[in-house]
């Protein structure tokens, strides 16, 4: 079974960028918006309860951190994926890091913390939709208190596993 590790932001945050999601990005039904920590990977149901146990003591290790949305950015010219910027913390970074050491799966990418607000859009679409959003005042800070273990179900959904608080005791 496929298995990721994210963030999922507040309600607020979740609202702004569904409200380009649904037009704009394939995926939208499949997964909430969210930060990627730990793309998916491969477990059995036996190991991934070890890989739980895992994650839990990662979390422990990690005080709550502030997430700040700084702009829209894209991938262009390696793909037509709008985004909302996530600034890369120290603490961000580090708990990507940590993550992504517990199994042999790794990106073909750098670590560009994000959330994903359009995908597989054409050429066209693409730039109509950037230019518009590049003129955005976009900020947002919030707390981030724990991330996700998720798995993806036979229709391509993706639905949480086990949530872990950070710096939970």
């Amino acid at each position: 079974m496929n298995y990721g590790v994210a963030i999922f932001p507040s309600k607020k945050l979740q609202d702004k960028a569904n409200s380009y999601r649904k037009r704009y990005d394939s995926h939208y039904a499949l997964i909430p918006p969210h930060v990627t920590l730990k793309g998916a990977f491969e477990a059995t149901d036996s190991e991934i309860k070890p890989i739980a146990l895992k994650l839990k003591e990662i979390a422990k290790k990690y005080q709550p951190f502030s997430l700040k949305v700084l702009k829209a950015s894209t991938f262009q010219p390696v793909s037509n994926t709008i985004y909302f910027k996530v600034e890369n913390s120290a603490e961000l970074e580090a708990l990507h890091n940590e993550l992504n050491t517990f199994s042999p799966e790794t990106s073909e990418y750098a670590f560009v913390p994000h959330i994903t607000i359009g995908q597989k859009l054409s050429d066209d679409e693409h730039s109509d939709v950037f230019g518009q959003l590049s003129m955005l005042d976009l900020s947002h800070e919030e707390e981030i208190e724990r991330f996700h273990l998720l798995y993806q179900l036979d229709d391509g959904a993706w639905t949480v596993y086990e949530t872990f608080r950070l710096g939970d005791e």
